[in-house]
């Protein structure tokens, strides 16, 4: 089956070059595109191919999120915490440990699915994520993988193990993440963050990603109680206890946050082969700081953080908070927006191929070009631009309407969840 993106102009995701084109879109994990396709007559077409006409809408790659928390889907509009939180540990503590203690199976499959639509609604075809359930572990990974699969969108999954809920929990968060990796499921090792990890927990945690060839991903200094914790218990600060563990040999890694770090610890992430995700939004929204990823010498990439599923938003609230903490310019911005994609091509991740494309209804006032589009970039486009997703070749938003599943059905379940889980919190 071939998907054929007729009268669209297309912008070359790497180039940035725009040109009107015919598209010839495979399907599957290793589908491409091939611009400049003569799209046959219906007569020459196979049964199962589909043409689409863009009407001269923008057409380029997808787009995709380096550090989501689908968990946190129920939590929007959600009762205020009995104690009102006075900094970030408390915040985790009144907020999001009290929600996701109370998370079931049920509520975890139906946070993915609103999750995965809402994603792919906003041009979003693949997803990191970093999850937690400490009293739901068994099957959450596997459940969570079904859902974004039967919506459409690419994953890589962890488990975010911690030492905050007993060993109980801890042995589980380790036997998920090996049943799940060992099943040919995509993703990482997770850990929560230094100051819920133990120094046994560490350890087992970097040997099995060894075990499977894959990184770690864990929040690192996102306040400065991180530190404060690693230096007490430890005598070192946090980077440096992750390097003497030898999570930073493990170049599939990714670190997010890293607010709060000294000169010497990012000397040390820089020289590792590791990556760093940021998430403005969520450290605005906690009052935790902000910093520059300047130091990283590419290797950034962007997330939501849960605090939504827009990518576009998120690169543009990355670019306006980095125009003061780093003199970001415009084409820095876009390449920290597309950097998942050379993380994830790195990793050897399947279904984030050149066959996800989104179609963009923009409605500029101005011309958009080869020369400008960048402008256009950070200033106009947004999600309400989005009328057609591409995922691995299929077409999964139509007319801004996902086709895969129904979504009155999902959301109207997740409402349902939501009353339970709120009634229970």
């Amino acid at each position: 089956m071939t998907l054929y993106l007729k009268n669209a102009v297309y912008l070359d995701w790497r180039s940035r070059e725009v040109s009107p084109t015919d598209l010839a879109v495979d399907p599957g994990p290793d589908g491409g595109v091939r611009p400049g396709a003569v799209v046959p007559a219906q007569a020459q077409r196979g049964a199962d191919d589909r043409v689409l006409d863009c009407a001269g809408r923008l057409v380029t790659r997808a787009f995709a999120c380096g550090h989501h928390h689908i968990y946190s889907t129920l939590a929007r509009g959600m009762p205020a915490p009995a104690k009102t939180p006075t900094n970030f540990t408390e915040i985790l503590q009144y907020v999001w440990w009290h929600l996701d203690k109370r998370l079931d199976l049920e509520m975890i499959e139906a946070s993915a699915l609103a999750a995965a639509i809402h994603s792919a609604k906003c041009g979003v075809t693949f997803i990191i994520d970093h999850h937690a359930s400490p009293f739901a572990i068994r099957g959450s990974l596997s459940a969570i993988a079904a859902a974004f699969d039967r919506v459409g969108v690419g994953h890589l999954l962890c488990y975010e193990i911690s030492d905050r809920d007993g060993r109980g929990p801890r042995d589980e968060g380790l036997a998920e993440t090996d049943a799940y990796l060992s099943g040919g499921g995509q993703g990482h090792v997770g850990l929560h963050a230094s100051f819920t990890v133990g120094d046994d927990l560490l350890k087992a945690a970097v040997e099995l990603a060894q075990k499977h060839d894959t990184g770690i991903h864990i929040h690192v200094a996102e306040d400065r109680a991180d530190q404060d914790d690693a230096l007490e218990k430890y005598g070192l600060r946090v980077v440096e206890r992750l390097e003497k563990a030898g999570l930073l040999a493990l170049p599939r890694s990714i670190l997010a946050h890293c607010i709060h770090l000294s000169e010497h610890e990012r000397a040390l992430v820089s020289g590792s082969g590791v990556w760093v995700v940021q998430n403005v939004e969520s450290n605005q929204n906690n009052n935790v700081g902000l910093t520059g990823y300047g130091w990283m010498d590419g290797r950034v990439v962007l997330g939501t953080d849960g605090m939504h599923c827009d990518m576009l938003r998120s690169a543009q609230a990355a670019f306006l908070c980095g125009q003061a903490t780093e003199g970001l310019g415009f084409d820095a911005a876009y390449a920290r927006f597309r950097a998942v994609h050379h993380y994830l091509h790195d990793f050897g991740a399947r279904g984030d191929g050149d066959n996800n494309l989104v179609v963009l209804d923009y409605d500029a006032p101005t011309p958009l070009t080869t020369e400008n589009f960048l402008g256009h970039f950070v200033y106009g486009l947004d999600a309400r631009h989005v009328r057609h997703v591409v995922s691995q070749g299929r077409l999964i938003v139509e007319d801004g309407r996902v086709t895969t599943v129904d979504e009155d059905e999902v959301l109207g379940h997740a409402r349902e969840m939501a009353h339970r889980l709120w009634d229970k919190m």
